[in-house]
């Protein structure tokens, strides 16, 4: 009774050494390996006969080599953060040359490749397609080419991102300042085989999902460049001064010295937004401030949102909610309606929406400006949203940070932004692009979880369960 009472709330597992020392051959034995819940998956996978993936694709990584990134070069490099939950986020890349693309043919992606992220979060998955072509890639990320022309990337990126393929990954991950899924371990990843009807099935969806995450992107970028006309900014270039002088009046009621903060970008793009504009940003929206601090917080779970959680345009509702006690510093409260605006890194336009009907028990960064319109002078969030997006007010943000390691900018410089007249007069159109995009993106997430979903019901359940679902899934749409 005593021993019980030592193990309680604790998980014990017990197999024999043959087993332990089966295909393990760096003889692990920690808990994460042997875990119950990971057992479970391994021994129903081996019941329906899944196959090692090594046996059915050939697998390699990214460059190992420093890359020579340049600024508008013609290739992407794809990296652990591109590959996310069965879709490839396209809001960021950094580039290289065409020529340094020729001279590394083996890391070159090709069109229907399968990347799994091996750092970071490792496990995320997703299908390269032509539109993100040319690309290369670096040592983060896992490289999977499937022999079988009849076994659909789709669907196999899809198994990688369910509750089996998963659990896998993770417990082939080893190291502990930065863990690492090793391609010799991504090969011994076993993967179930279903019938050709269920597996296109799986990948219809998740291709239609794709193609609403592109019209969603495409409604913003017609939206940005449509702003862009209309503020006649269609061909604007920041200027790419060498040097500069401006009156120490200046830079005294700046209260800042360095060159950064007077670069002629800055002042131009100031200088045109003054001549569209009566208003500023602190005219139309107040700065909410209102912390959170998880020491104090109930015991209810939050949803809780980092920087890079905006490079998409609206904060996931469906985020996984975390414990207070599992968040070690302070965040700012938001509310449904509330736009989040990254002060830090803000060239990477980590700018989102709160959605409405979200906001509740939801936190963020204190690394964000948490925007919140004024009543009743009014400019919709999506408006703003797709200017701050747009190539002036992201110029006058490089500019104004502050600091080596993390540079930030002060909130005054977002506050004291222009705000053009055309875009107040005009905001329904933007408004009305943004909201097609936020509907586009939300049904391509409902059809890649119904996927993924589907996978798992035919795994533990049977494929005539799982097309079931996703005929009923298929019908809400």
């Amino acid at each position: 009774t005593r021993y019980a009472r030592l193990l309680e709330g604790l998980e014990v597992t017990e197999i024999l050494c043959s087993e332990m020392v089966r295909e393990n051959e760096v003889t692990r034995f920690d808990a994460e390996y042997f875990g119950s819940s990971v057992l479970s998956v391994m021994r129903k996978l081996q019941s329906i006969k899944a196959m090692p993936l090594e046996k059915m694709a050939a697998i390699t990584d990214g460059i190992h080599t420093s890359l020579p990134f340049i600024d508008d070069g013609e290739v992407k490099v794809l990296s652990a953060k591109h590959p996310k939950d069965n879709f490839i986020d396209v809001s960021q890349f950094e580039t290289v040359s065409a020529a340094f693309h020729a001279a590394n043919p083996r890391t070159a992606l090709r069109e229907n490749d399968v990347l799994i992220s091996t750092v970071g979060t490792i496990g995320n998955a997703a299908v390269v397609t032509k539109e993100i072509l040319p690309a290369n890639s670096d040592r983060h990320i896992g490289i999977i080419r499937l022999a079988d022309e009849f076994f659909s990337p789709f669907f196999l990126s899809t198994f990688l991102v369910s509750r089996y393929g998963r659990m896998q990954s993770v417990r082939e991950t080893t190291g502990n300042v930065q863990p690492n899924l090793f391609i010799s371990k991504i090969g011994r990843l076993l993967i179930p085989r279903f019938s050709a009807a269920f597996e296109n099935a799986v990948s219809a969806s998740v291709q239609c999902a794709y193609v609403q995450r592109k019209k969603s992107g495409n409604h913003l970028q017609n939206a940005e460049q449509a702003l862009l006309h209309a503020l006649d900014l269609d061909v604007w270039t920041p200027p790419k001064a060498l040097s500069y002088i401006r009156p120490s009046s200046e830079a005294f009621a700046a209260g800042r010295l360095d060159a950064e903060y007077f670069h002629p970008a800055k002042s131009q793009a100031l200088s045109e937004l003054r001549t569209m504009s009566d208003v500023c940003v602190g005219d139309l929206f107040n700065s909410v401030r209102d912390l959170w601090q998880p020491h104090q917080a109930s015991a209810m779970a939050v949803r809780n949102h980092d920087l890079t959680d905006a490079l998409d345009p609206f904060l996931d509702p469906t985020k996984p909610a975390t414990l207070p006690s599992e968040i070690a510093s302070t965040k700012k409260q938001v509310a449904a309606g509330d736009l989040v605006v990254s002060r830090l890194r803000s060239y990477l336009r980590e700018i989102a929406m709160v959605l409405p009907g979200d906001g509740a028990n939801t936190v963020v960064s204190t690394e964000f400006i948490v925007l919140r319109p004024k009543i009743p002078k009014g400019l919709a969030v999506e408006a703003l949203l797709v200017y701050l997006r747009s190539i002036l007010p992201q110029t006058v943000f490089k500019w104004s940070q502050d600091g080596s390691n993390h540079p930030r900018f002060d909130e005054r410089e977002l506050l004291n932004l222009p705000v053009p007249r055309a875009l107040i007069a005009e905001q329904k159109i933007y408004t009305k692009a943004v909201q097609q995009m936020i509907e586009q993106r939300q049904q391509a997430t409902r059809l890649l979880n119904a996927a993924r979903h589907a996978v798992e019901i035919a795994i533990e359940d049977s494929e005539a369960a799982a097309l079931a679902y996703l005929a009923e899934q298929s019908s809400q749409e």
